[in-house]
């Protein structure tokens, strides 16, 4: 993965260029814990060899997993980092599309790159924090008074 810092005004906004073979979850944690993101948020678009989606699943509290198993356009991914018990947490939602022009999507739960992903990382000055949720078993951002 590469990545270069291309504005420094007040949110600043960091390409990430992640490359083939990359699994796209853990290598955006990485950088978030490694340059002590708190609050961020980023869009992206490339191609996976593979990955794994989920749907939550209310009743159960946790996720259907969904095998995309075939090389897929990214079309869209949207996420954000927040701190959770102090760390950094990626939360991603992905549009991916097939080669006969059908789309999937849902929560990215894993990912491997290929060829690329072109990442746009925009870290506000603010953090945000994740708290366990009972009623959905999820942690969650809150966002309290003054906040």
């Amino acid at each position: 993965m590469k990545a270069k810092v291309i504005n420094e005004g007040p949110e600043r906004t960091i390409a990430l260029i992640l490359d083939r073979g990359d699994e796209v979850v853990s290598a955006i944690t990485r950088f978030a814990e490694a340059h002590g993101l708190a609050a961020s948020r980023f869009s992206a678009i490339g191609a996976f060899e593979r990955a794994t989606l989920g749907y939550f699943d209310w009743e159960r509290k946790d996720y259907e997993r969904i095998a995309v198993d075939e090389q897929v356009e990214v079309l869209a991914m949207l996420g954000d980092v927040a701190l959770d018990s102090g760390k950094p947490r990626i939360h991603a939602h992905v549009v991916l599309g097939r080669r006969d022009g059908g789309t999937l999507g849902g929560h990215l739960l894993e990912a491997r790159v290929r060829p690329t992903l072109e990442v746009l990382l925009i870290e506000s000055p603010g953090y945000l924090q994740r708290e366990h949720d009972p009623a959905s078993g999820l942690a969650l951002i809150r966002i309290g008074p003054g906040t």
